[in-house]
């Protein structure tokens, strides 16, 4: 359905306020009888800041006219006779209206179908407050808005200069009269008093004289207040445009720094940046036409000076103006791709560098260059406070110099570092346990360049996320915990690289499951179940429900300095090991929902003791950095009649590039039910490596398949307890020949849980 149809449809006031969007700038008949052909264009693919976009704007124009005159004279009927006329009157007054600036046409056209839009929304969802668009929505039509409060501004400022700047012209000329009398009346002086043609020529000029004081006198007045009036609202429009400026580079801009620090994590991608660049040309253009402005009120008074407050006014006006295209300019060189945050010495790594304003400051017609430094966390903090470094920096980098490119097509600036190295890094002392994976380092990206024919230079600088650095693959788990502790915990405008050291336990939980989602390329995510398991594993505790952890804090210690009890290995060491295994073996199946995994040794014999036997699970080792288990349950072949759970020797990636989970568990008969009761094959079949073809030329291929000695004979009726499971006679404890052993169990079934596995 069109929106002009659902438009029609509104009531009260939706009605009204529709009503209202249409005048004699755009009359609603022509967006009646033109709803289709205004629909069907692309009113929002044109720049209305883009000059060049102009002729798309014209065509458009001459089309909406030519439609707007076909559909009045295909109108047939008596009645239709005054609705032709107004047709074509509309089309001759937009023609007029629009013909010297068709961008206005789409402005408007803009404007009315986002409110029509707009108010649609909010009328079929009644339940949703006014403006039903979301706070971001909401949020990024104010800055538009205020944009356009600003082209407002801007356009009364200019035309009160130039009327300024005429009022001051002919001051100037009769300023120029007055002296003309002035050397007039010298020459008569000189003259004989007597002389008549004197005396009658004296009191002619005298009285131009005194009339044209008078009226420079209050000419200079008027002057004095229109220079007055015009610095009054230079000062409104600066305050205005440094609101706006806080908001898209305070809060639009940090919050997308944010989004990328975030996304380091496995955070949803920061998103493009396109709104931010054009928010900030716009800023960039209007600050420079303001200050422009500015420069020449100054050069006007110059000119002809006229004591006042103005000369001050001025002065402050344009030292704001500085500070605020400045703050612009440096807050808007960025790392659009920053580099890896673990680093490994001689390894190629990139990143990317972008000026946000460098194409509507034309600072691509001379592109600068901008160089990479990498610099420890103390020399960053020095940096921030702006005092000395001496150039230090804390490495060499290869490939350190780039110079911006401009993209015409998108309109971008920015240096594209391919191919950096990091050749040599030199450490600082390191404070207490801190090892040197838990050492934070930054690129620091700096450049130097001109804007306005040399009227004002800068030097930027910007640093990118904490990195850290590693010289062998074994330190990758340790500093991607850094990493991530940094990434999840950071607040804003912080002290480079301060981070809590303690952080409530949901705090983490989310930091963990984006990492998890991420990493295992999942949208299975971690379970409630699953947090309150690695609360038990990082506390230590017995706990069960999640509410008995929401207020516990965790320090940085206990998530990866101080390994977990009677393990050599930290909390963190441990999960990453999961997502380790998961990634890279286990994706489908966690996808699945088959890997239950977060499930400790009690828990698996609690759950599976109330099924028939042969019902299993898979769960991640406790013992193990990245290993899986699989535990089942059968009969105790010491107890008659009494039924104990199985615990397979940990899977490890090392296990699964011989042979698959799938194909493991296929190859053992006595695993029946994936708990709770889902017959294996319904779940794991589709992964099954098919059966090896025929013979070739005489050769018989071999065949890898597991077996478990104790149950190497059980039927693949899994509903009996009978003995075929395995030989009563067999000790069910490891078995040291090759094939896969079983987890050492106790004479009591119940009590060999006691052990971890």
């Amino acid at each position: 359905m069109s929106v002009w149809i659902q438009a029609q449809q509104l009531q009260g006031e939706a009605l009204r306020q529709m009503q209202s969007l249409y005048g004699q700038h755009f009359p609603i008949e022509v967006r009646h009888y033109l709803s289709q052909w205004i629909e069907s264009q692309a009113w929002d693919s044109i720049d209305l800041e883009n000059p060049q976009d102009e002729y798309r704007a014209q065509r458009l124009l001459e089309t909406l006219i030519q439609e707007l005159q076909k559909k009045a004279d295909h109108l047939m009927g008596e009645d239709v006779f005054v609705l032709k006329l107004k047709l074509g009157n509309y089309a001759t007054q937009l023609k007029n209206t629009y013909d010297r600036c068709p961008l206005e046409l789409v402005r408007s056209i803009k404007h009315i179908l986002y409110h029509e839009q707009r108010l649609i929304r909010e009328a079929t969802n009644p339940s949703s407050p006014v403006g039903l668009l979301d706070s971001m929505s909401q949020k990024h039509l104010q800055i538009n808005q205020t944009f356009e409060e600003l082209r407002l501004m801007t356009q009364d400022t200019e035309n009160e200069l130039r009327k300024l700047q005429h009022t001051q012209e002919y001051f100037i000329i009769q300023y120029q009269e007055s002296l003309r009398i002035q050397a007039q009346l010298a020459q008569l002086a000189q003259l004989s008093p007597q002389d008549q043609n004197r005396i009658l020529r004296e009191q002619s000029l005298q009285q131009k004289r005194t009339s044209l004081e008078g009226w420079l006198q209050r000419e200079a007045q008027t002057l004095q207040q229109y220079r007055l009036d015009l610095a009054e609202k230079h000062q409104k429009t600066l305050q205005l445009l440094r609101k706006l400026q806080t908001i898209i580079l305070d809060d639009e801009l940090i919050q997308w720094k944010r989004r990328q620090q975030l996304a380091g994590n496995g955070g949803q991608s920061e998103g493009g940046l396109d709104v931010l660049q054009s928010w900030c040309e716009k800023l960039a253009e209007t600050i420079w036409q303001n200050r422009q402005q500015i420069r020449r009120a100054e050069h006007q008074r110059q000119q002809l000076p006229i004591p006042g407050p103005v000369e001050e006014l001025l002065t402050e006006l344009n030292a704001t103006i500085t500070d605020v295209i400045s703050a612009l300019v440096t807050s808007t060189f960025i790392i659009e791709k920053q580099p890896p945050q673990v680093l490994k010495t001689q390894t190629k790594f990139a990143a990317t560098v972008r000026l946000l304003v460098g194409g509507k400051l034309n600072v691509h017609m001379n592109p600068p260059q901008v160089k990479a430094t990498i610099i420890s966390e103390q020399q960053a903090k020095a940096l921030l406070k702006n005092e000395n470094t001496r150039n230090d920096s804390s490495g060499e980098i290869l490939n350190n110099c780039c110079v911006m490119e401009y993209h015409q097509a998108t309109g971008t600036l920015s240096a594209n570092f391919r191919n950096m190295s990091l050749k040599r890094i030199k450490r600082s002392d390191r404070r207490g346990a801190e090892s040197v994976t838990e050492e934070k380092f930054t690129i620091l990206f700096e450049s130097q360049f001109s804007v306005g024919g040399n009227e004002l230079v800068f030097q930027v600088k910007t640093l990118s996320l904490p990195v850290v650095v590693i010289v062998h693959g074994s330190q990758d788990n340790n500093a991607t915990a850094t990493v991530l502790w940094d990434n999840a915990f950071a607040e804003p405008g912080r002290v480079p690289f301060v981070v809590p050291d303690k952080v409530l336990w949901p705090q983490l939980c989310e930091a963990l499951n984006m990492k998890f989602k991420a990493e295992v390329q999942s949208n299975r995510g971690l379970s409630e179940e699953n947090l309150v398991f690695l609360a038990q594993k990082a506390f230590s505790s017995s706990a069960i429900h999640s509410d008995d952890y929401s207020n516990m804090t965790i320090s940085w210690s206990q998530f990866n300095r101080e390994s977990l009890p009677g393990r050599n290995f930290t909390f963190w060491q441990w999960f990453d090991g999961v997502m380790e295994l998961t990634k890279k073996h286990l994706k489908p199946h966690w996808n699945d929902g088959a890997i239950l995994g977060f499930v400790n040794k009690q828990q698996a014999q609690d759950m599976l003791l109330s099924k028939p036997n042969g019902t299993f699970l898979l769960r991640f080792s406790d013992s193990e950095i990245g290993g899986i288990t699989i535990a089942w349950v059968a009969d105790n072949p010491n107890k008659a009649g009494e039924r104990m759970v199985w615990n397979l020797l940990p899977y490890t990636t090392k296990d699964f590039s011989i042979r698959s989970l799938a194909d493991r568990i296929s190859d053992l008969n006595h695993l029946l039910y994936l708990y709770p009761d889902r017959p294996k094959d319904d779940v794991f079949s589709k992964y099954y490596t098919p059966p090896l073809s025929k013979a070739v030329d005489g050769y018989v291929k071999p065949q890898i398949k597991q077996v478990v000695p104790e149950f190497a004979t059980a039927s693949s009726d899994g509903a009996s307890a009978s003995s075929t499971y395995m030989d009563p006679a067999t000790s069910p404890a490891v078995c040291h020949q090759a094939q896969y052993p079983l987890y050492p169990q106790k004479e009591d079934a119940r009590g060999q849980e006691k052990g971890e596995v």
